[in-house]
């Protein structure tokens, strides 16, 4: 991969996992507001089905394969991802949830190598081990680890989970349908739970509110979409660890949730081994 186009892949996924930390600041605003991660969850999938389907070229011949498995799965780990992360957020400061969220880039690096075949370098391996340590010291398991740490690791467990399953399938169908699929399934699934949850007061901030989490949500899966369709998934990962810059600024300034030194050392861990993979990668 040519410097110019190392250069423009990170540029994409900076640009796509900040738009993700908008809309879940968003998120986390409306749970503060008495919504249940459900319907701010479901929210967010059936307004970015309506804002995207105008523009998705959607096929009457395509709806068949939203009953394929691999399109199922990869909509089913998403949507429990984002109701583990909305969750995790209610109690939890940002920074703090997406350094614990970040086990899932390693996820995704051991799966990418088991199920896609990669094969990763030795100091890409030894980076994710110090990216591994860093989420050690943000979520701080045994006693210090609380409740909402637990969400925002297993949201990063299916997270993981997802990003595999989008470069498998990235290829196969087109990058609008296949956000398309997880909005709708995502929608269909979450309607029951979106039913009986608690709703917040209607108003203008609050539907500013739902807006901004669909819509930071929606476009930033799809840059994630393309992203994955021109590098691997084991590059892809450790770039998304640039989510931690936006999520720290945001969660300080928003609300004063600012990270302690334990964390603030588990943060800077984490950076530094993307950035690491980021600079190693060989240039063409």
């Amino acid at each position: 991969m040519s410097v110019v186009d190392l250069t423009r892949l990170a540029g994409l996924v900076f640009l796509a996992v900040s738009c993700v930390v908008l809309g879940d600041t968003a998120g986390k605003m409306l749970t503060a507001n008495g919504a249940d991660p459900f319907f701010v969850a479901w929210s967010r999938f059936a307004l970015g089905a309506l804002l995207l389907l105008p523009v998705s070229g959607l096929r009457a011949s395509e709806l068949r394969d939203l009953w394929r498995w691999p399109i199922i799965l990869r909509a089913m780990l998403i949507l429990s991802g984002i109701c583990c992360i909305l969750t995790a957020l209610r109690t939890e400061p940002i920074a703090n949830v997406f350094g614990g969220f970040f086990i899932g880039p390693v996820v995704s690096y051991i799966l990418a190598i088991v199920f896609l075949g990669e094969r990763p370098s030795s100091w890409r391996s030894i980076s994710f081990a110090v990216g591994f340590l860093g989420v050690m010291l943000v979520v701080q398991p045994g006693l210090g680890m609380t409740t909402g740490m637990m969400f925002a690791l297993a949201a990063g467990c299916f997270y993981g989970g997802y990003l595999v399953m989008t470069k498998w399938i990235a290829g196969q169908v087109r990058p609008r349908f296949l956000l398309m699929s997880q909005l709708i399934i995502g929608t269909v699934v979450l309607a029951p739970f979106a039913g009986v949850a608690a709703w917040p007061e209607s108003n203008v901030s609050v539907w500013g509110l739902i807006f901004l989490s669909a819509a930071g949500s929606a476009c930033g899966n799809f840059l994630l979409v393309l992203a994955n369709r021109r590098g691997e998934a084991s590059l892809i990962a450790p770039l998304t660890y640039t989510q931690l810059l936006t999520a720290t600024a945001i969660g300080g300034l928003a609300f004063g949730d600012w990270p302690d030194w334990v964390a603030w050392t588990g943060l800077a861990l984490i950076l530094a081994s993307g950035f690491v993979i980021l600079l190693l990668t060989p240039r063409t």
